[in-house]
């Protein structure tokens, strides 16, 4: 059956899906490009005319297009739009994800119409993933074991009045719409006053202000100025924090568990190993064979966890989850929309865009 993309045409994505088709010896995927589509809404409907599978791919980093939800995101809010923001500023998601969610909610006003359109990931469980808090309360009603929620952060001073009314000293914070690691922060104190702030949130003082920005590399701040300017920034991105999960030691680092389920079945997995409290990846961070680090106990209590949080996304073929196990016991940390972007990574001989294919035609046969 035709294979059809909303995805970013020519990104890494594209080219990873096509690559996988061709080694499956399956036609091209016809792909229908964000930007073109937000352009001319019409476009989605003449490619979904006849049957086919249908994907919803990320919007990825393509500027046209984060512009464009940004202004969409406007418009539904009754606002002005904004100065767009530069390239890895951190600004205005808010905006950007109320574009985001009119966009997805049409597409899937299309697809209602559609019987014969056999969907890999439904809309609204995008979205769902995409709102990182909203998630976490998903999996928690559920039942699926996170990290406890502390709520969402106003600033500095209510995070700190926070950490005093659980008797805590130190805290994961995140943005409610970031991915990636973006706005994410590891804030510790101590009994002594010392307090020390980790992210991957460049604090920028400018002309017009103070601005941030994600970057690569982590960086560490410890004077509570910076701290109180950073956090208060964060959380006008709708930031909320949760507890600190204690993660397994690896050599000089420590290391939590992308899972790719595909069809609900926990498929590709690997350990991210890292000496910083972020592992994503993307940061320097290193891979490694989950089944080396974990015990045969372990690895079935990671399976479970994964099987069980996947399960809740009944309509979403493909979810990629990060999780902590340690102990016996897992935790998820997050769910992720669009987490298949593991270039090489394989699982029983193919890598995740090749497998999802395959398990997809034999889900739905």
């Amino acid at each position: 059956m035709p294979f059809l993309v909303l995805g970013v045409r020519g990104g890494k994505r594209e080219k990873l899906t096509q690559a996988a088709r061709a080694g499956l010896g399956l036609p091209p995927a016809r792909v229908l490009d964000w930007c073109e589509w937000l352009q001319q809404p019409s476009l989605l409907a003449a490619s979904l005319a006849r049957p086919c599978v249908f994907k919803i791919d990320s919007p990825g980093d393509d500027a046209r297009v984060h512009a464009r939800l940004l202004r969409l995101g406007c418009e539904a809010r009754g606002r002005a739009v904004p100065r767009l923001p530069e390239m890895g500023e951190i600004a205005v998601s808010g905006e950007w994800f109320a574009g985001l969610s009119l966009a997805l909610r049409r597409v899937a006003d299309e697809l209602s119409a559609l019987p014969h359109v056999q969907v890999m990931n439904a809309p609204d469980e995008l979205l769902l993933m995409t709102d990182k808090l909203a998630c976490q309360q998903h999996f928690a009603a559920r039942a699926i074991p996170i990290p406890r929620l502390l709520g969402p952060i106003e600033g500095y001073a209510h995070l700190r009045a926070v950490l005093d009314e659980h008797d805590l000293q130190q805290v994961f914070l995140k943005t409610r719409y970031g991915s990636s690691a973006s706005g994410v922060l590891a804030y510790r104190r101590n009994g002594r006053g010392a307090e020390q702030a980790t992210s991957s949130a460049d604090l920028v003082q400018g002309d017009g202000g103070a601005r941030l920005y994600n970057v690569k590399r982590l960086r560490t701040y410890n004077a509570q100025a910076d701290i109180a300017q950073l956090i208060d920034l964060l959380a006008s991105q709708q930031t909320y924090a949760e507890a600190w999960i204690p993660k397994p030691r690896h050599g000089d680092g420590h290391f939590d568990v992308r899972v790719v389920t595909l069809g609900g079945q926990a498929a590709h997995r690997v350990a991210r190993v890292g000496t910083r409290m972020m592992t994503n990846l993307h940061l320097d961070n290193q891979r490694a064979d989950v089944a080396s680090l974990l015990s045969e106990n372990d690895l079935a209590v990671l399976e479970k966890a994964a099987c069980a949080a996947a399960a809740t996304f009944p309509h979403s073929h493909v979810i990629g989850l990060d999780l902590v196990v340690r102990k016996g016991r897992a935790h998820v940390l997050e769910a992720n929309a669009f987490g298949d972007l593991l270039p090489k990574l394989l699982w029983r001989g193919r890598d995740t865009y090749a497998a999802q294919l395959h398990s997809f035609a034999s889900h739905e046969a």
